[in-house]
């Protein structure tokens, strides 16, 4: 049974309203990918360039994004998406980090 849910971008700007940074994690994007799905296209303002919003069955929500490191922000100097491993975890309770990195750490195994 899945524990969390990805939400669509119209979901997302609702649940992420009072998200404040929590943490990060250090893994490739391939990864984010095959466990969160397809990330929403980066920030309008051009500092993030993937973002993945997820909401837990008990009402946490945590994001995951890069930040002023990818092309969006840095340009020809920025990183390519799917080379950025250093990645920033928002939410809004300091839960949402331990359970991302343990999520990751599961499959990555």
């Amino acid at each position: 049974m899945k524990r969390w849910t990805y939400n669509t971008q119209d979901d997302a700007d609702a649940i992420t309203c009072g998200t404040s940074g929590q943490g990060g994690i250090k893994c490739n994007y391939k990864t984010l990918v095959r466990l969160y799905g397809e990330p929403y296209s980066g920030s309008a303002d051009g500092k993030t360039d993937a973002e993945w919003v997820i909401q837990y069955m008990d009402g946490k929500v945590a994001t995951i994004y890069n930040w002023k490191n990818g092309r969006a922000y840095a340009g020809p100097r920025g990183k390519d998406v799917a080379d950025i491993t250093n990645w920033n975890i928002g939410g809004n309770h300091f839960e949402v980090a331990r359970r991302i990195a343990r999520e990751v750490m599961r499959y990555e195994r």
